[in-house]
């Protein structure tokens, strides 16, 4: 891969960052960038996703390479390209050149890094060739499904108290990711009134992505079956009482996402049942997003979009009884079972390879409670924080058709009256939003969220 060079300003956010980690740790650590896998034979690869911590303080996606970093410095570690590979891959950047464009302090090969890894910490990389060379190298093991532990737990907690909030040179790259995000939900719009299958969509909104050089931060969602909330399949064709659930991002070379999610009909006009059911989701979306403020907790903004959700159900006769009741019993989470959304950063889910480390304030568990324990995000925003807000309505089967939970919301449920609903499978609605000292800002508010406009982008 060709390395591009990167501005003065980025080289200074990095060196911050590094000397951010080293006021909060006193050992040294070494993140690897991990390699591409094989798809099916050696030479024939998954695209390479560098390791988002190693992105974090090297800034650039640099290949089966390491950085050690200590008291503020980083050594990088990595091989100069070998002699053969400029005919298949063209002439590459020695180390030397890539070591002054991220600002490192030395640069060794990699062979050298045997030698410095007295006492230190580090994060498991999710390929298997790279972990088990950690785990080789350290002499312990180093693997994504182990709990941390020593300092491989104090290294996380001082990143993941890194990574919480953005610095201004994240942000710029996630004001890219959204921009150019919002561009694709407006094409997947025009493109659907023409396409005969969910593909078809789907392919116009990838072609923005790659024509922005950047790739998809997550393996797209574009279906007419919005019930199955990681829906990856696109052969279903597009009927004219449907509604298409397109859950889209871009990401950025340097690995900064968006997630952004927009539900529209595929004949341009929502029936009025769709409409209801949209704007019940619609207020959930917007009440939520108002109340985004630092110190405010975010699991008390997943709470009042399930309140919201509910106050709107029972509106249309859905659902019985009072709003707040039916929340503590948990009778939302037939039609809206996932949390309000989580991270947003360098992941999609930002720093979810720690498991619970990121997303839940210490001393926080998840809740076996069956409204909260999706919940990814749980935790007092703080200014610099970028989190989605994404409530939906979903029928899904298996929950609807579950015997158990039937029987336990038979009265709280409007059995008949939800029948009327039947064209609504699955709607989501989705923003990113950044958490500012006065409030919030909405990286992707330039994508309309209102039913009328929405149908105003498909109609063209």
């Amino acid at each position: 891969m060709q390395i591009q060079s990167i501005s003065n300003t980025l080289i200074d956010t990095l060196r911050q960052r590094r000397q951010r980690l080293a006021q909060l740790i006193d050992f040294p650590a070494i993140l690897w960038s991990g390699n591409s896998c094989p798809r099916n034979f050696p030479a024939n690869l998954f695209p390479y996703r560098a390791s988002s911590h190693f992105l974090y303080f090297a800034g650039l996606p640099l290949p089966n390479s390491a950085i050690r970093l200590e008291a503020g410095k980083l050594e990088l570690f990595m091989d100069d390209p070998a002699p053969g590979s400029a005919l298949w891959h063209g002439e590459m950047p020695k180390r030397e050149e890539i070591a002054a464009q991220i600002g490192a302090d030395a640069a060794y090969p990699r062979a050298k890094l045997e030698s410095q890894l007295e006492g230190v910490a580090t994060i498991a990389v999710q390929d298997p060739a790279t972990w088990t060379q950690q785990s080789q190298l350290l002499n312990r093991w180093v693997l994504p499904q182990n709990q941390l532990q020593g300092i491989d737990l104090e290294l996380a907690k001082a990143i993941v108290e890194l990574r919480l909030t953005h610095d201004e040179g994240a942000l710029a790259e996630l004001r890219k990711a959204a921009a150019v995000t919002v561009e694709v939900h407006k094409t997947g719009m025009a493109a659907t009134p023409s396409a005969k299958i969910e593909a078809e969509v789907r392919a116009a909104m990838e072609k923005v992505i790659i024509a922005h050089n950047m790739t998809t931060s997550y393996n797209s969602i574009v279906t007419v079956h919005g019930e199955v909330l990681h829906n990856e399949q696109y052969h279903h064709s597009l009927q004219p009482g449907d509604l298409l659930l397109a859950d889209v991002g871009a990401e950025t070379e340097m690995g900064w996402a968006a997630d952004v999610t927009r539900t529209w009909p595929v004949n341009g006009k929502f029936s009025s049942t769709q409409r209801d059911i949209y704007d019940v989701v619609l207020a959930a979306h917007d009440a939520c997003i108002a109340k985004i403020h630092p110190g405010v907790e975010y699991r008390d903004i997943h709470l009042l979009a399930c309140t919201v959700m509910a106050e709107g159900l029972v509106d249309l006769g859905i659902l019985r009884g009072n709003a707040e009741d039916l929340v503590e019993r948990d009778v939302h989470s037939l039609f809206f079972p996932h949390g309000i959304g989580h991270l947003l950063g360098l992941d999609v889910h930002d720093m979810e390879d720690l498991g619970d480390l990121a997303g839940y304030e210490q001393g926080r568990k998840r809740s076996d409670r069956f409204g909260l324990s999706y919940l990814r995000l749980n935790r007092p925003l703080r200014t610099g924080m970028l989190v989605t807000i994404e409530p939906g309505f979903y029928q899904v089967p298996a929950i609807l058709n579950d015997v158990k939970l039937c029987s336990r919301y038979q009265y709280t449920v409007n059995w008949e009256r939800l029948s009327q609903f039947g064209d609504v499978r699955g709607i989501r609605i989705e923003d990113d939003v950044l958490v500012t000292e006065e409030g919030s800002e909405v990286l992707t508010a330039a994508l309309p969220t209102d039913a009328s406009g929405v149908e105003e982008l498909v109609n063209g």
